[in-house]
């Protein structure tokens, strides 16, 4: 394991563009940061980046929970836009984690700032721009992820420190069957959330230093360290180049864990 970047004000939503570069926040400073080689750059772009998920153009899209939005940021073009803050007219529910459907509609997740809160919800925004709610009544939903073929939405629901499965209608964008895959355990509970190409799922549990496994079926595999007590995510390089790598807040680091597992593209 090695640090790549440290002084991190809440590191979190690391990610990877097409070109093998790591792309992650930091929320409590408004910036995004791209890592590029042994190189980092930062785009301050405000407001309180969360979650990171990259499209087919290499757009960002990030989650804003201060702005209670989705927000993109064009790296060619320096420009912030502001895609959807709110559902019929109420503002989101301080967004916290996002990711793509292979067909390009974005699934979020919208907990609120309360784990004992039953009121956070799963959003799906098409491609044609129409928001609609796919799961309502969750405490603290957070990270969220699909698996290799997509039939199946995984979130990390921190509140009650469990990883549920849902079957994913990517024809009518549906969820349904909801069923507990995992018990995570830790002092606050899972954050972040990813897979990798053998279906196994990484789940960084914010208070208990460690990134868990569980492969496919739900058994346990493994703990990863994650030099701090407080890891907020995690992303596997699909390229298999630059192994896991996780955002950890309790010192603010990036880590690096060389592994020749590779991510989901």
């Amino acid at each position: 394991m090695r640090i790549i970047l440290d002084h991190l004000k809440f590191p979190e939503g690391p990610c990877f563009d097409s070109s093998g570069n790591i792309w992650l926040v930091e929320k409590d400073a408004g910036n995004l940061v791209a890592v590029i080689g042994e190189t980092h750059q930062r785009h301050h772009v405000d407001g309180a980046p969360n979650g990171i998920a990259i499209d087919k153009n290499n757009l960002i899209w990030f989650c804003d929970s201060k702005q209670n939005s989705i927000r993109t940021f064009d790296p060619i073009l320096q420009k912030t836009t502001t895609m959807v803050d709110n559902f019929n007219g109420t503002a989101l529910k301080m967004p916290n984690d996002l990711t793509f459907t292979r067909e390009g509609d974005l699934l979020f997740t919208c907990p609120g700032n309360s784990l004992n809160d039953n009121t956070g919800y799963i959003c799906c925004f098409t491609r044609e721009k129409e928001l609609f709610k796919i799961f309502e009544g969750m405490y603290y939903p957070n990270g969220l992820a699909l698996n290799k073929n997509q039939s199946h939405l995984f979130v990390a629901e921190t509140g009650t420190k469990q990883i549920w499965k849902f079957n994913w209608d990517n024809k009518n964008k549906q969820l349904s069957e909801k069923t507990l895959f995992a018990e995570t355990g830790g002092e606050v509970g899972p954050d972040g959330i990813a897979f990798d190409n053998e279906g196994n799922l990484y789940v960084a549990v914010y208070g208990s230093g460690k990134v868990r496994v569980w492969n496919e079926n739900g058994k346990w595999l493994e703990d990863i360290a994650a030099l701090g007590y407080n890891p907020t995510n995690c992303a596997i390089d699909p390229f298999a180049k630059k192994g896991l790598i996780i955002t950890e807040a309790e010192t603010g680091i990036l880590v690096q864990y060389l592994t020749k597992k590779r991510g989901i593209i």
